[in-house]
């Protein structure tokens, strides 16, 4: 039970990702909150943990994120750990992306984390003590066509979450960012393969979440093997970097290779079509 006491939040908690790190966390002792923009999903995954507080939360509104975090604090206690999991993501070329979808993305997975961060840190500053970990992406660092916005969303909660943690070093809150490579849920249905490359499951990317907060480390990759790609690829001039991944069918993932009729139900649930 290493994590018996902590108090920990997570967004989008209803399913995917949000839900196995809810269901880790919990097994591991910690007195776990979910907020989901789904309400009635976000209260069947409480019922069936038994979490004491499950709740609609829309990570885009200031009184909406607020509410949860004091919900959160009255019912359970001081926040040790928001982990900012609500995220969203758009399949297509950029050029033909509607405004109002490019504008949903960032503001679910720019703006919703910025203010979870900064409404968990101001709690969390004046005790000392605290722990943000906010879900990045492999394509924060790893750009893929056909995800244009979703890669630019993901860059920015590295770059966001890093500058954070610089800001803020010696106060005894940690600031930590998960980069999963593509995870089997609900948000990847119709996508294609690319050659070698194995997906991770949401449990995997959940004991990242509670490895990090027993341990606290800046960035994590998942699975870890990828922070040794990574470094190989940047070492790699430009060209030959994006031409490997070819190689592979990266960039036919999210475009080519993509059942549009198998993403439907989550494009159309969350605004995203």
């Amino acid at each position: 039970m290493k994590l018996s006491h902590k108090v920990v939040a997570v967004t989008g908690g209803a399913r995917g990702i949000g839900l196995a790190t809810a269901t880790t966390l919990q097994s591991m002792g910690a007195a776990v909150a979910i907020g989901d923009i789904d309400a009635p999903a976000a209260d069947e995954a409480g019922a069936r943990l038994g979490l004491k507080v499950c709740r609609r939360l829309d990570v885009t509104d200031r009184q909406s994120f607020t509410e949860f975090l004091d919900s959160v604090e009255a019912d359970l206690g001081p926040l040790d750990v928001l982990v900012n999991n609500a995220g969203v993501i758009a399949v297509g070329n950029a050029v033909d992306e509607s405004d109002a979808i490019t504008k949903q993305l960032l503001d679910v997975n720019v703006f919703g984390v910025m203010l979870g961060t900064k409404l968990a840190a101001e709690r969390m500053l004046a005790r000392g003590r605290g722990h943000i970990v906010n879900i990045a992406s492999l394509g924060s660092v790893t750009p893929v066509a056909g995800t244009a916005t979703y890669c630019a969303t993901k860059h920015a909660v590295l770059g966001y979450t890093e500058s954070v943690r610089m800001e803020n070093r010696g106060s005894g809150v940690h600031f930590s960012a998960i980069l999963p490579t593509l995870t089997n849920t609900e948000m990847i249905a119709g996508v294609g393969r690319a050659k070698g490359v194995k997906n991770a499951e949401p449990e995997d990317v959940a004991k990242a979440v509670a490895d990090v907060i027993v341990k606290p480390e800046p960035r994590v990759f998942v699975p870890r093997s990828l922070s040794f790609m990574v470094g190989t690829q940047r070492l790699l001039p430009h060209r030959v970097a994006e031409a490997l991944g070819r190689s592979l069918g990266t960039d036919r993932v999210f475009t080519s290779d993509v059942q549009v009729d198998k993403r439907g139900s989550y494009a159309r649930r969350t605004g995203t079509s």
